[in-house]
């Protein structure tokens, strides 16, 4: 359900200046209600007193007379049937607050003491006899007007006149000022109401704009200019002119971001050449120092020169599947692998062992042959091992288990060099994350990519004195080998 926080400015404003238009109309309409009633009834209650001061005199001669008939045909042309702003009904008291003469002659026939006619009329009659009444006094009962007024001649009492009056003449009065008032209201409300609407959509379109203008912004910077931004000193003018100046900023910071990646791509490229070299170059040195000892006891030992060809010959298709691996292509044809594969790779890495006098220690406990791509298993033991022996100070010490396990192949490369950061090994397997001695990182990755191919598993601990890579290889990997090799 959609909140009105949620609602646009260009609605919200507007319906919040309607809002304010109504609260304000209504309050100042019904204060000047109140204010206009109060005034009415102020009004009425002195032209009551001061009619009825003036009728009481008109009445004195009658009642000092006894001329009941003069009195009642004078209270009786007093009287308006019709509801203005006379009295309803007069009603005359003597001395002892008998009925003198009324114009009601049912609710107070002649001669009954008032105190008798009802609960209203004793009010009246209690009031009357507290308070003496020595000049005009108003008084409301529910919803009746009462004007209780002294009749004296020459500072004799002759009496009382009560006039009754309802408040059905209040209540018309104050119907039409509201009906009047009503209209006038609604008058100024449908004029204010469209101004308002229309001052409310101005004010918020700049804040739309700013909003789209901000929204846009993303995966491409927009133009300032395209916002079409309010242009002005207030505030919106000032945070347009913010947003303008960060637009341009990121744009600049856009632009060098796309330099500093060219720069990286081909800062990457010569890493990647770097790289392909050095796993070029490590069955390369193996083959160097085959042909040397070829060269040297060949023609002595034939068995000698049969193995170091087999060897060459091995090597070679390493340097060729090296490349397949380097971009990832661990499908590239090979034959099964057998422990000749893992003897080659121990012959081939002894010499850069040696170079940091590093005792390569190698245990192997297979089979004769088992269903995986010998050329990946040797770069993964290649790479791992010469990592161990890189990672390793001067006369260290490196171990290497090759073993059948729950029926994968497990590898397990051991070194007591430096340990490796808790830091640094969520990001060990990735590309170009150089390691402590400065290497391209590359090594680490291709494992990683080939064991996946492998469909298999490598981890890593590292403890001061203690780092440990460990890859289990499951055995019914459908690969393509070659054919009779």
């Amino acid at each position: 359900m959609l909140r009105f926080r949620d609602i646009s400015f260009r609605y919200k404003i507007p319906l919040r200046a309607t809002v304010l238009v109504f609260i304000t109309a209504n309050a100042l309409t019904v204060s000047l209600l109140v204010r206009e009633y109060g005034d009415v009834r102020r009004d009425l209650l002195d032209n009551l007193a001061r009619w009825s001061d003036v009728l009481s005199q008109t009445l004195v001669a009658p009642m000092l007379h006894d001329d009941l008939w003069r009195a009642f045909e004078i209270i009786r042309a007093a009287s308006s049937p019709t509801g203005g702003e006379q009295a309803n009904v007069i009603t005359l008291l003597d001395t002892r607050q008998r009925i003198y003469v009324s114009t009601d002659t049912e609710r107070y026939p002649m001669l009954a003491p008032l105190h008798e006619r009802g609960a209203v009329a004793r009010e009246l009659a209690s009031l009357i006899d507290s308070a003496g009444v020595p000049v005009s006094r108003t008084v409301e009962i529910g919803d009746r007007l009462f004007v209780v007024t002294p009749i004296d001649a020459d500072g004799v009492r002759l009496g009382h006149m009560i006039l009754e009056h309802t408040n059905a003449f209040m209540r018309a009065r104050f119907a039409g000022m509201w009906l009047s008032a009503t209209v006038v209201t609604l008058l100024v409300i449908a004029v204010i109401l469209p101004v308002s609407w229309y001052w409310g959509h101005r004010m918020a379109v700049p804040l739309v704009r700013l909003a789209e203008c901000i929204g846009r912004v993303g995966s491409s910077i927009p133009d300032a200019r395209a916002c079409d931004l309010y242009q002005s000193k207030d505030e919106i003018g000032r945070v347009g002119e913010a947003l303008t100046r960060m637009l341009a900023e990121l744009r600049e910071k856009q632009a060098l971001e796309r330099e500093i990646v060219f720069s990286e791509r081909l800062a990457a490229i010569g890493r990647l050449t770097a790289g392909i070299a050095h796993e070029i170059n490590n069955p390369l040195g193996g083959m160097l120092n085959a042909i040397n000892t070829y060269r040297r006891h060949a023609a002595n030992d034939p068995e000698l020169a049969a193995r170091t060809l087999s060897l060459l010959e091995r090597g070679l298709v390493q340097i060729r599947d090296t490349v397949s691996a380097l971009l990832v292509e661990a499908k590239a044809p090979s034959h099964s692998l057998g422990p000749h594969d893992i003897e080659d790779v121990h012959i081939l890495l002894q010499p850069q062992a040696a170079k940091k006098a590093v005792d390569l220690h190698w245990s192997c406990r297979l089979p004769d042959e088992l269903p995986l791509p010998a050329t990946l298993v040797r770069q993964v033991l290649i790479n791992l091992v010469l990592n161990a022996i890189h990672a390793c100070d001067q006369g260290g010490r490196v171990s290497c288990e090759i073993a059948l396990a729950a029926g994968a192949l497990s590898l397990i490369v051991r070194n007591d060099g430096q340990h490796i950061e808790e830091a640094r090994l969520p990001y060990l397997f990735e590309p170009f994350v150089n390691d402590a001695g400065g290497g391209h990182g590359l090594g680490l990755w291709i494992t990683y990519q080939i064991v996946r191919e492998l469909e298999g598993h490598i981890s890593v601990q590292s403890a001061p004195g203690d780092t440990v890579f460990a890859v289990d290889l499951p055995l019914a990997v459908t690969l393509e080998l070659e054919s009779g090799s």
